[in-house]
This record gives structure tokens, sequence and C-alpha cells, in this order.
């Protein structure tokens, strides 16, 4: 097997977004299609290999965000078959709802971030459950269900090696940095220590976040993703209790995210890295949201 992680150069910033070309003793096969604007540079990356398009049947996507799977519906359109989350398969035929949601969020920015997004085909997409295995280009390979950045999440594990998505987080190559993705309305702190607690046993030799490539030290990953998701939530859970108001809230969260990139080492360009693939109000969003909701479960359950 040779997997070849795939620069798609986001928003001209590179190693903020990867698709990950898979190749089996039957073929190759495609893991993440990146957002729509980036699909150009996809297909020349692919061409650099001497593959076009016709040439990969299957896709897997991790989740729907269009980060992840934007253009997924013009792979079916090539004929691709494309692997997602049962939960996630109906956003990717029918669209409209993930891009109303964008919208609010990215406004006059959606068509520049993220291209023109076509619905999947139906009959291209196969919705995946927990333990399922595929049969793919000579490939064996596991769709694990892996919720807290989304509940629509697939982690994809071939031996010892796994396509985690977002489940791992961001790290960018040669970087000691483990950032926390946590946007809404899905980031769930309780769900996420049950995936990385899931995906650790594993006891996997190298791991592929779509943010960015390979990590071949798995085990230190995981410790350093579970103790940013305690110190994340725990930051925005003290200063939403001071009663902080949101976009102060976000501007502290940016300070204190920046001040971990620069005791880890990191300079201006690897700090805009992280941010291109994390926007850190995103996240601060998802946190808020994820508190309000557990607030709201707790006086429900002390009136009852």
């Amino acid at each position: 097997m040779e997997i070849v992680t795939l620069d798609l150069d986001f928003q001209q910033i590179p190693q903020t977004v990867a698709a990950f070309m898979v190749k089996g003793p039957k073929g190759v096969l495609l893991v993440e299609t990146g957002p729509a604007s980036t699909h150009q540079t996809l297909i020349e990356r692919l061409s650099e290999m001497s593959i076009a398009p016709s040439d990969i049947r299957h896709v897997l996507v991790t989740h729907v965000h269009l980060d992840h799977a934007g253009a997924a519906g013009w792979w079916t359109r090539q004929g691709a078959q494309v692997y997602v989350h049962h939960v996630g398969a109906p956003h990717l035929i029918s669209p409209q709802r993930l891009l109303k949601s964008a919208a609010r969020i990215y406004g006059e920015r959606m068509d520049s971030l993220w291209g023109q997004t076509l619905p999947a085909l139906e009959e291209r997409v196969t919705p995946l459950v927990d333990g399922q295995v595929l049969e793919l280009c000579g490939l064996e390979i596991e769709a694990l269900d892996t919720p807290g950045h989304a509940r629509h999440h697939m982690a994809y594990r071939i031996g010892n090696i796994a396509f985690t998505g977002d489940a791992a987080g961001l790290r960018l190559p040669a970087l000691p940095l483990v950032d926390l993705p946590a946007p809404p309305p899905e980031f769930n702190r309780e769900e996420w220590n049950s995936t990385i607690d899931r995906l650790s046993a594993l006891q996997l030799a190298t791991i592929y976040p779509t943010h960015f490539g390979e990590v071949t030290d798995p085990a230190q990953h995981w410790s350093e993703l579970r103790q940013v998701l305690v110190d994340a939530v725990a930051f925005v859970e003290q200063l939403h209790k001071e009663g902080i108001p949101r976009d102060t809230l976000v501007a502290e969260y940016q300070n204190w995210n920046t001040g971990r990139a620069h005791r880890a080492g990191l300079g201006h360009v690897q700090i805009k890295q992280y941010n291109t693939a994390n926007p850190l109000d995103m996240s601060v969003d998802g946190i808020l949201r994820y508190l309000l909701k557990r607030e709201r479960q707790t006086t429900n359950q002390t009136e009852a």
C-alpha cells in the first residue's frame, strides 16, 4: 500500500487542508475531497502522479464539513462511489441545509472559501455504520464511528494506520502543537474523549489528520489532544462564568491559543496556517454551545 498526502493549498496557504491518495493492489482510492474551491488543485496533484479522475472509483470522506467533503458531489458525477457516515449521507445528497448554515457564518466569503458545492448523486453515496468493513482496491478498510468534533464523523483504519479527519485534531508536519477544532453545533467533550480512548486503544503506528498529514507518534499525539481538550473547554468555561461577552471571549481565546503556539516555538507563518485550518472564533462558538446545552440539561435534571 502506498499513501501520498496531497496538499490542496487551501486559500493559497500550504499545509492546511489535505486529501490522501491511497494505492492498493487493485487500484487507487481517495480519502477526503477538500472543498470545491480546491478541486482543480486536487486534480493537478493527482495528475502529477499520472492519475486521472476516471482512475478514482472510490472516495472516502470522514465527515461532511465543506473542507473535507465539499467536492464529493463532483466525484459522484465522474462515476466514483463516495462513502460517508450514515448521518452525513443525506447532507451530501441534499446539501442545501449544510450550505445555508455555512452561509450564515461566512456570508460573502462562501464562494471564495468553498466554491460550488454540487449535490451528490444518491446512487453513488454509500452510507456507513460503525465497524463496517469495506473491500476496496484490494484493501480491507474499517469504518469507525468517531464523534466529538461532529456526530457524523468516521475514521478509516487500514491495518495499523488510520485516516482520522478531525477526530485527531490538527497538527502541522514536524510541529509540536496539537490544536482543537471545536465548531458548532456538535462539539462534545465527553464523546471526543471516548473517541480518543477508542483510537488510542488501537495502538496505531501512524495516523493521518486531514489538517495535516502523517503523524508517526500517535500515543503522544493522543495525550496532547486530550490535554488541549481539557484546557480549551476550561478556558472558555471560566470566562463564560465571568459573563465575558462573546466577542471579547473570542479575542481572549485567540490570545491564549497564540500563547500556546509561541511556547511551542511556532512563528507567524505557522500560526496563520493553524488559524486558516481552524478558525478560532468557530471553536469558541462550538464550546459555548456545548456549555450552554450542558447547563440546560443540568437545570432540567434539577427541576425534575
